[in-house]
């Protein structure tokens, strides 16, 4: 029902970005075939599910991609595919004989995508490395922690997901539509280190402005007193973002500051008095109490909540943004369309789990499928 029913795609299974990547695209309504590795694909199939939410919503066939045999199968997905994922280092699927040449012989209307961290090329592209490492180098995990503290890595959201699987899903609806009109396929070369510095292209211009400093003194990292993060009576901890004049004037009401006694909210050289003034008077009321003053105000309000206590806050159980699917509660899709709503489709399979019927939507006989499995080429 999703706005991408219709469209296949084919992701060369991998860890991270690439299978957020496809979930997405899963997730609205994409016809998605994973394929594992032989080896991954255990001798008896689980009766247990499958945990790995990002692989949720698809079909999954194991295939030995170290044979011939293995490559064509994988090369007769393509044929019948609109768009293929891969997350190999540069030169990998090329060696493999499933790189970009080869699979637009078979589709020329083929959209490639790859994803990777550093890059196709460039000095790093050939060394290994993580989200803290592509975000690092693109400056932005440098943005992002306290004056005078080191670094925070916010876990691996900006390099894996934001500047890397989400991006390439957006690539790929984009290269959708430009095929619709070309009829030819392309190459996507998604990196996590261009993605995040892309997330922070506001940042940029701040610092363009001369309005953004060292790390921690400004007005979105925890340099204001009236953008942060605040611990109550009761250890727990609530978020305020009162950048609006407006907003300021209702956090100072509401905590019983007296605003004629305090700078203006702009006067930097005051962020650091304001901000003990501020966290003081939070730490005299638990969060709960902090929740009743201020929630239906315009103070830019929430609490700091866990995984569990989200799953069950009433907005969020209001709006359905957590679901649960196989007995295992994870977020939903988004965004929300009116007239083609995505759906998850199907919880996570095991590696493998659909092999035959898979080759079978390709033609393949059943002597066929029990051939290549005799010779190690699918499991």
């Amino acid at each position: 029902m999703g706005p991408l029913s219709g469209k296949r795609v084919v992701e060369i299974a991998g860890i991270g970005p690439g299978p957020f990547c496809a979930m997405l695209l899963a997730d609205l309504g994409a016809e998605v075939v994973r394929v594992d590795r032989a080896s991954a694909v255990p001798d008896t199939m689980p009766d247990s599910p499958n945990l790995d939410l990002l692989n949720r919503g698809r079909r999954s066939v194991g295939v030995n991609l170290k044979t011939p045999e293995g490559i064509e199968t994988v090369l007769k997905l393509v044929q019948n595919s609109d768009a293929l994922i891969e997350g190999f280092r540069p030169g990998v699927a090329e060696r493999l004989g499933i790189g970009p040449k080869e699979c637009l012989a078979r589709n020329p209307k083929l959209i490639y995508g790859r994803m990777t961290g550093w890059g196709q090329e460039g000095t790093y592209s050939s060394m290994a490395g993580h989200d803290i490492n592509y975000i690092a180098l693109s400056g932005v995990l440098g943005m992002i922690g306290r004056e005078g503290e080191k670094p925070i890595p916010p876990v691996n959201l900006v390099g894996d997901f934001g500047g890397g699987g989400m991006l390439l899903a957006l690539g790929i609806c984009a290269a959708l539509v430009e095929v619709a009109r070309s009829g030819e396929g392309q190459v996507i070369d998604a990196a996590m280190t261009d993605g995040s510095a892309l997330l922070s292209t506001m940042m940029h211009s701040f610092k363009a402005m001369g309005i953004w400093g060292d790390r921690g003194t400004n007005l979105l990292d925890t340099g204001a007193p009236f953008y942060d993060v605040f611990e109550c009576a009761d250890g727990e901890y609530i978020s305020i973002g009162s950048i609006e004049p407006q907003f300021y004037s209702e956090l100072l009401r509401i905590t019983g500051i007296d605003q004629s006694e305090n700078p203006k909210q702009m006067d930097r050289t005051k962020w650091a008095e304001m901000n003990l003034k501020i966290s003081d008077v939070i730490k005299e009321k638990t969060r709960l109490e902090w929740e009743e003053l201020m929630e239906g105000t315009d103070v830019c309000f929430a609490p700091v909540l866990s995984m569990d206590e989200a799953y069950e806050h009433p907005h969020n159980k209001e709006r359905n943004t957590f679901i649960e699917v196989a007995g295992v509660m994870q977020p939903a899709p988004a965004p929300r369309f009116s007239k083609t709503p995505g759906a998850v489709s199907s919880p996570p399979p095991h590696p493998g789990q659909h092999t035959e019927e898979v080759l079978a939507s390709l033609g393949l006989t059943t002597d066929e499928i029990s051939l290549l499995r005799e010779q190690n080429i699918i499991k």
